[in-house]
């Protein structure tokens, strides 16, 4: 196995620039001074457009009146006038994760007045090495959209309230951009409703209408319809899959914030909090959902969103590439999703390539066979890589440091005797939030057992849907028959899949 590191991609890009600025003239008025900043590719010259975080001597952000403004963040053209008060400066330009990030400080005094330069550095290009990225969930204003779109370098995206036109869902080109049909955000979870006409989720009350009806409703009429799991931790997730009614889920949600953890959404079963403690922990309990999930023979792409607009988040700041080579359309993107050609990030860039394959990919071999794989792996991150660890089953096969790794360039084989499957995650020392980097599954069948089906996975599942169903049972006013047989036949499909195992 080889892991094929380009040297500049494992360091830390952040680089600090001081401005020291000119006098305007003294009969000018002392109320400040002004800075024109420009911001270009440094291998073309050409302006790009970024997003700027800037703040005063005291932390706080400051707007620049007319650029689109969230929390902390502004977007920039490529070029901005900055008309600030006296005083000290912090600021961080950032152009999505495939650029260096550039930070620095400069002093404003009465009367300043110059022009400054900052050049970014590519560190990739995904789009050109075939990865397309995509963002589940934004909810900014329309018009914002064309240059937060260009300042974070987003293909796709999935836009929520605030946007009522829908002129930009026909354009055949990147960005793309899908409205999001609707949410349900029940008591078992919240579930994205999308590739359909605009949808009215109705207001569940006391578990009514339950998740399944709301998605079997939004299915009708829709042949596209998508749904995405935008909590893999809902208390539903049990019936979602048990009922095969859902066609994603995220492993990169709006809680993993950019520089901070958010609080567990509504509707989901908590983690042990001794077992997975603090920012890591939120992030990994996800993942050991998901890994229970593929354990018992499903097969759903892990996806990511940032939730800008109601979340702290920028734009993309989780997202998932997915692979298409040179030529991007929409049905494509959305295609090579389901088929699990994808990557979740949050700001390591991984393009693995497994005996020629992107993730996804079912490698076979006849009963009593084996699978023998070579991977190959390039790897780029603005942060500091802890760890690369290949998952098979559930556990970590191969667990090395970056450092170590680095010295020798290989890893030994990964070979499978039976069927299962694997992927490849890394994780940074960022301590403030959960940022890592997981690839969709590989998949491997031997013989005529395509689907490995854990016992212990099957029986995580199968507590959780009797620990859902006893408190539907404990609501009062009790719930309708339909509702309570729901869950009934969920609980059955996991005593089902547990006695059924073909795996521990």
């Amino acid at each position: 196995m080889h892991l094929l590191l380009r040297r500049p991609s494992w360091l830390v890009f952040t680089l600090a620039t001081a401005f020291t600025l000119q006098s305007r003239p003294e009969w000018a008025a002392a109320s400040g001074g002004q800075l024109l900043l420009e911001i270009v590719d440094r291998d073309t010259g050409k302006p790009v457009a970024c997003r700027i975080h800037l703040v005063n001597e005291a932390g706080k952000p400051r707007k620049v009146n007319k650029l689109p403004f969230w929390h902390d963040h502004f977007a920039c053209p490529g070029k901005v006038l900055l008309n600030l008060p006296k005083g000290a400066y912090r600021f961080t330009i950032e152009h999505g994760p495939e650029y260096v990030v550039r930070s620095g400080h400069f002093t404003i005094e009465d009367f300043a007045d110059d022009e400054q330069h900052v050049d970014l550095q590519r560190i990739c290009d995904m789009s050109s090495e075939g990865w397309w990225s995509g963002d589940f969930e934004l909810h900014r204003a329309d018009r914002e959209l064309p240059l937060i779109v260009a300042a974070e370098d987003l293909q796709l995206l999935v836009c929520g309230d605030g946007n009522q036109s829908d002129a930009s869902r026909q354009t055949a080109e990147p960005p793309i951009i899908e409205r999001l049909c609707g949410r349900d955000s029940s008591g078992g979870g919240q579930l994205l409703l999308l590739r359909g006409a605009a949808f009215s989720v109705p207001v569940a009350k006391h578990e009514q209408p339950s998740s399944l009806e709301v998605i079997r409703a939004f299915r009708d009429g829709n042949p596209q319809a998508w749904v995405d799991a935008a909590t893999i931790s809902g208390w539903d997730l049990p019936l979602w899959l048990a009922h095969q009614a859902i066609d994603s889920v995220q492993l990169a949600p709006q809680q993993l914030g950019r520089d901070r953890m958010g609080a567990d959404m509504p509707g989901t079963r908590p983690r042990d909090n001794q077992r997975l403690p603090g920012n890591w922990g939120a992030g990994l309990w996800s993942q050991e959902i998901y890994y229970h999930l593929l354990n018992c023979g499903f097969r759903l792409p892990p996806t990511a969103a940032s939730g800008s607009g109601e979340s702290s988040n920028p734009p993309g700041y989780n997202r998932v590439y997915v692979y298409l080579g040179p030529e991007f359309s929409r049905d494509a993107w959305w295609e090579a999703l389901r088929a699990g050609r994808c990557m979740v990030t949050n700001g390591p860039l991984l393009r693995p390539l497994v005996a020629g394959q992107r993730p996804g990919h079912v490698f076979q071999a006849p009963a009593g066979g084996a699978v023998d794989l070579d991977v190959n792996l390039k790897l780029s991150t603005r942060d500091k890589i802890e760890y690369l660890e290949i998952v098979k089953n559930g556990l970590v096969e191969r667990s090395v440091r970056l450092d170590e790794f680095a010295k020798s360039g290989e890893l030994p084989p990964l070979s499978f005797e039976e069927s299962g499957w694997f992927l490849i995650r890394v994780a940074t020392q960022v301590e403030a939030t959960y940022r890592f980097a997981t690839t969709a599954p590989y998949y491997v069948e031997i013989g005529d057992v395509p689907h490995r089906v854990s016992r212990a996975s099957a029986e995580f599942f199968l507590a959780w849907a009797r620990e859902r169903l006893a408190r539907l049972r404990a609501i009062k006013p009790a719930l309708p028959a339909e509702t309570i047989a729901l869950h009934e036949t969920t609980v059955d499909f996991w005593t089902h899949r547990v006695d059924t195992a073909n795996a521990p």
